[in-house]
Parts: structure tokens; sequence; C-alpha cells
């Protein structure tokens, strides 16, 4: 027995084992992100040294045979989809899940959560041939062709619509039982305790919901490939085609070469900066829930 507990790591060497693991680890993330970035710039740097950055917003258009290079059309659509379906998708998410956790019956409950489930585990590439046989034939419609902003909007607000109401739940269900018990002991009604408690309670786990969801939305590559139409240019109306930055990547690498290349990777690195910007944007809400 004395011999058994003798291998028994005690609480303070657990501690400092785990602390180890997780710095390992946190290292480990750190420069597969930092080697990333670097690939990207690499990979990048021939067209930036030869062109500057200037003509990828000032081309006349996007085609690198003839030289142009103009990502701003790709940019904006890549921003407009992303701005849709979030904004879609973080009433109807955050919604779910107050229905699930306070309104629901616990059958009801537990049937509609794994709907959700199941709808965070479908692939992509389902989403973007469901859109393309059924939902795009629909809005065609309306407006021809169909492939359109609408399109990509609408499926993606299908794919991070799961990630918003899960983290959100999962939030909710954090929430302290006393300041519900304390809400109910005020007399306050049930929608005033979630309005007024609960979700200012959970706002950081929501606020982490709704990055989680951007993030994915803005990096989905196949499914708005197969609804948005893939036309490059500014979109004027929910209606026209648009091409996203990931979409034109996936499009052109298998064959591009040179400047052609190189360009492409410079969309790679805009992606990392709009999610860059979207994490530094978090952290600071984040410190300011933390301190403020």
């Amino acid at each position: 027995m004395t011999l058994l507990k003798n291998r028994i790591l005690s609480p303070s060497q657990s501690d400092n084992l785990l602390l180890w693991i997780l710095r390992l680890l946190a290292l480990i993330t750190g420069i597969i992100v930092i080697l990333i970035t670097a690939f990207l710039l690499l990979e990048a740097l021939p067209i930036l040294q030869q062109l500057g950055w200037r003509r990828f917003v000032s081309d006349p258009s996007w085609h690198p045979v003839q030289g142009f290079y103009n990502l701003l059309p790709m940019l904006w659509g890549s921003l407009l989809v992303t701005l849709g379906s979030v904004l879609l998708a973080t009433p109807l998410g955050i919604g779910s899940a107050i229905f699930c956790q306070y309104y629901a019956p616990p059958v009801i409950a537990r049937l509609y959560r794994t709907l959700i489930e199941l709808l965070a585990g479908i692939p992509s590439v389902v989403y973007g041939f469901w859109g393309l046989v059924v939902l795009v034939p629909l809005i065609g419609k309306l407006q021809s062709p169909g492939t359109s902003l609408l399109a990509g909007i609408a499926i993606l607000t299908l794919m991070i619509l799961p990630t918003i109401a899960l983290t959100a739940e999962a939030s909710f269900a954090e929430v302290p039982a006393e300041y519900l018990q304390g809400a109910a002991a005020l007399g306050i009604s049930r929608w005033a305790t979630i309005s007024s408690v609960v979700v200012p309670a959970a706002k950081s786990g929501l606020f982490t919901g709704l990055i989680l969801g951007t993030g994915r939305a803005i990096g989905e590559t196949m499914a708005v490939l197969m609804v948005c139409g893939n036309v490059v240019q500014t979109p004027k109306s929910l209606f026209d085609p648009i091409r996203t930055l990931t979409a034109n990547i996936a499009l052109e690498m298998a064959y591009a070469t040179g400047n052609h290349r190189s360009a492409l990777f410079v969309s790679g690195l805009l992606l990392m900066v709009a999610i860059a910007i979207l994490v530094a944007v978090a952290e600071t809400i984040s410190q300011r829930n933390i301190y403020g």
C-alpha cells in the first residue's frame, strides 16, 4: 500500500505536470500559426515586391493572365455574405437557445437539441449540394440566375446557426441558479428575467459563439462556391452572383502559376488579417467584460 501511494502523484505534482502539458500545447499551437503565416507571406512576397499592395485594389478587374489583380470585388463578396449570415443566424441561434433552455418541455428540448447538433455535423459540401438543387432554383424563380449573394447568405446562416445556438445554450446553462432564484423571489416575469438577468450574465459566452460563427462563415469554401455563382463583381443587390476569396482560391489554385499563384496567396493573407482583426476585437471586448 505504501509503495502504491508513493507512485501516485501528489496534487501539486499533478498540477505542475498539467501546467507544463498545457504550456507545450499552447507553444505548439503558436508555432503552427506562425509557420502558416510565414508560409503565406513567403509565397505572396514575389508579387508584393513586384507590384505592391495598391494594385490589388486599384486594378480594373481580376484577370491574372492579363496582369490585372483586383481582389476588392471578392473581398466585398466575402464580407457581405459573412455579415448577412451573421445578422440572420445570431438572433435565430440565441432565440433557439432561449427556447430550449427556458420554454420548451424537457422532451421537446432534447429533441430540438439533437436536431441542432445534427445540423452542426453535416458536411459543408452537403449544404452546398442542397442549396444548389433546392435553394438556388427557388431564388431563380424570384429573379434569375438564382446563384447569388442571397443564396450564399441563406446557406451560411444554416451552417453557423448550430454553432451560435449550442454555444449560447451552454452559456445559459452556466448562469448561476442564484440569479434565477433571486429574480423569482422579486416576482420578475420569465421574459424579464431572461432579458435583464440571464443574457447579461451570459454575454461573454454569447459573444464567443458569435465569433466562432463569424470565423466559420468567413472561411467557408465549398458551400459558397456551389451557390454564389462565382462571378467576380461587386454586388449591387442580393440577387447578384458573387465570388468570395475562399472560392477564388479553390477554383484557381490548381492551375495558377507565377504571379497568378502569388496573388492567390495574397488572398490567403487577407483572410488571415480578417481573422486576426476578429480575434483582436473579441479579446478587447472580453477584457472589457472582465475588468469593466
